[in-house]
């Protein structure tokens, strides 16, 4: 099995920052394992768009993937009452 290469893309990176510690251990766990299955049991891909989201806990991991390259660029990391938002 041909593992993937994680990218984590600036404002991801940025909101990883305001993550409370266990809940920061527990998302880069889950970022570490995407990359050996980008769409684990659970993942679901977001309507309307080539993104899929995962859920640890109350956050939500928004991310796409890129077979050709074996690459997962993760976009958004945020609660999940707030990472759907557009603003």
């Amino acid at each position: 099995m041909v593992n993937y290469k994680v990218l984590i893309k600036n404002s991801a990176e940025k909101e990883l920052r305001f993550l409370p510690g266990m809940d920061l251990k527990r998302v880069v766990k889950r970022l570490a394992r995407l990359s050996i299955n980008p769409r684990p049991v659970g993942s679901e891909k977001l309507s309307g768009q080539n993104h899929y989201r995962i859920r640890q806990g109350n956050w939500r991991i928004i991310y796409s993937v890129n077979e050709q390259r074996k690459e997962v660029a993760i976009f958004r990391i945020g609660h999940r009452r707030e990472v759907y938002r557009n603003d």
